[in-house]
Order: C-alpha cells, then structure tokens, then sequence
C-alpha cells in the first residue's frame, strides 16, 4: 500500500479541493477503514461548503478531509480493538464521542458534552472523502453482506436520523404520514415510513425536479406541489381529518406550519429538517388539537445498528434513493449538483 492518499477538502466559498495526504496510521482502539463509498449530506453544504457556519470546537476545522457519511471495509486494524478486525465491513457513527459523559453513555455521540473528545468525521477530524479514514473502533457498525456500500453510506446520518425521528412519533399501519420536502431526506423518511407500515404516505416539495425524483420512487400515494393550499388537499386526501403523523424534512417555516395544521386532533409532528424558522398559533395549532412537536437530532448508535438489522429483514434499499454517482477526482461536480438541490442523494465511489 502506497503511503499517500487523495482527500477532498471545503475552503467555504463553494469549491472543492482535492489535496494529497499521508495515510494514516491505526493507533489503540482505532482502525483504517478503505473508503468505498461516501455521500453528501444536506449539512455539508449549508454548514460547510457554501460557508462556514459552525463556531468553536463544533465548526468545520478548515483542511480537515470532508464527508461524514462513509462507508468502507477494515484494512488494518490497531491494538486494543476487541470486537472488528481486518476484513469486516463496516459503516462509521458520523461523530466520535468522548464515551463517558450521560449523552454518550445513551448512544447518541451526536449531543456529546465534551469540547475536548467530540470530533466529528468530517468536521473535527478527516472524513470520507478521502480513500482512507482513521476511525475508532467504538464508532463502528457491521454492515451485512445483504447490503451495498452505497446502502450504508447513508445509515450513519441520512437513515438513521430519519429512523429516529419517525421512531419518535411512533409510526405504525395505522397512520397516514405527512412528508415535506422530498429531498434525499424526505426520500429516505417516506421509505422508513412505508416499511415500517404507514397506511397512507403524502408528500409535499417546491422543487420541481424532486417531484419528478419522488414520483419515480413509488413511495408516495400523493404528492403535492408545496403551496398555500396544501393543508386543505391534505385534509380532503384523509377524510377531513389530517394525517395522524407528520415529519418536515425541508426546514422551511412554511412546510413546518403545513406539517402542524395538516395533523389531526392528538397527532404527532416531528421537525428533522435543519435550520430555518416556524411560526404557528400555539392554541389554535397545538394546544387545542391536543398535538405533539418532537425534535428529533441524528440518532444513536444501537438505534443505529437496530435500523441496519431492520434494512436486511424489510428487503429495501437506500442505494435506490441515489440518483447520481461521482468518482473523487470528480467530486467538485458531486458537491455542486448536491447544493443545486435538482437530485436526490450523490455518492462518491471508490470502487
């Protein structure tokens, strides 16, 4: 094995550099994992590549390697390691926590209270746009021979966050579920929602190009065009009732508003979509409709290798949800399309 490698990095203005580093070394409890596929999250571009928004010790430390998302197989694995070894297939927790504090002892590294420890791959330490990534052994998830690199790519963060949020709400046969925004994470939502049983799937999106994406899933009953008079055609479409559950997916105050209105009396709404603002009436909205907002941030690592388990016994596919495929050396073109926001998910692949 030659000693450098290619990794891709985000200077903030909406590039992409490739630069070439050394290869690292597995210390105690860690492990090389050989990239073989990587995928872009929506909060890479809003965070990162467009600009740099975090601050401190969660922000984008300029150089670091880019990419939470990836997956890959164990080529070298460091002293100490108890559990994988050289050869296993593996999916990477997108953030490596301290370990001991409440949050990390609950699985969910993501809420991780230690400033010194909580690194995430991508952001604090290099990530998976590279053709190797250093990572602990703590922060690891089989991948079954049942499923694709491409499949768990999109675990750690894209699946799993929507797992935890519908997990929340409590999904089930007896619901008709509200989706909106149809990007690669409303995609994702509404597929978790129809193998977990959701009787009825609605979707709401603004972008024409993601219509036509969600349409050629097969995953919705209906989709509708987002606008003033969704709630009304959501309501007509489950009997002037509403759905019984809901999930933003967009971050838009507009579709977040949708999303409470278009729930029925004891609903449940779930916000996943990041950022943005929402603006409601508490009592008329919420209060007198006996509803529930939930907040739902990533997930945890055992919900995290329940859903891989859950994936195999359910027979679906994330790697239908990616629409576009990229090698490294063209991972400009990659991150672009991504933050035009006309695809659904993009991979880069190393194979």
């Amino acid at each position: 094995m030659t000693k450098k490698m290619m990794g891709a990095i985000l200077p903030g203005n909406s590039t992409v550099e490739l630069r070439e580093f050394d290869i690292p070394v597995p210390g105690h409890g860690e492990v090389l994992v050989k990239t073989k596929s990587s995928t872009i999250c929506g909060s890479d571009i809003r965070c990162i590549y467009h600009e740099h928004l975090g601050k401190g010790p969660e922000g984008y430390q300029p150089g670091m390697i880019a990419g939470h998302e990836p997956c890959g197989q164990i080529v070298e694995a460091g002293p100490g390691c108890r559990r994988f070894k050289q050869g296993d297939r593996v999916i990477l927790y997108h953030i490596s926590g301290c370990g001991v504090c409440n949050d990390c002892r609950r699985g969910y590294m993501i809420s991780c209270t230690s400033d010194q420890y909580r690194r995430a791959y991508g952001w604090q330490r290099d990530g998976g746009m590279g053709e190797y990534v250093l990572a602990e052994e703590k922060d690891l998830v089989f991948l079954p021979d049942e499923l694709s690199y491409d499949d768990g790519a999109q675990v750690a963060c894209g699946f799993g966050t929507c797992y935890e949020g519908l997990e929340k709400i409590g999904v089930s046969g007896n619901d008709a579920v509200l989706v909106t925004g149809l990007g690669p994470v409303g995609l994702a939502t509404a597929m978790l929602a129809k193998a977990m049983g959701a009787s009825k799937i609605i979707g709401t999106e603004a972008i024409d190009e993601r219509i036509t994406i969600a349409e050629n899933t097969g995953l919705f009953d209906h989709i509708l065009k987002a606008g003033p008079n969704n709630v009304e055609a959501i309501r007509k479409l489950t009997g002037g009732m509403g759905v019984e559950k809901s999930a933003d997916c967009s971050a838009n105050n507009n579709a977040r508003l949708t999303c409470i209105q278009a729930t029925r009396k004891w609903g449940k709404i779930v916000f996943i979509g990041e950022g943005g603002t929402c603006e409601f009436q508490p009592s008329p909205d919420i209060i007198h409709y006996q509803k529930t907002i939930y907040g739902s941030w990533v997930t945890n690592i055992w919900r995290m290798e329940e859903l891989v388990e859950r994936i195999v016994r359910w027979g679906i596919h994330p790697d239908k949800l990616i629409t576009h495929r990229f090698p490294l050396e063209k991972v400009s073109e990659a991150y672009a399309l991504m933050a035009s926001g006309k695809c659904g998910k993009v991979a880069v692949v190393f194979e």
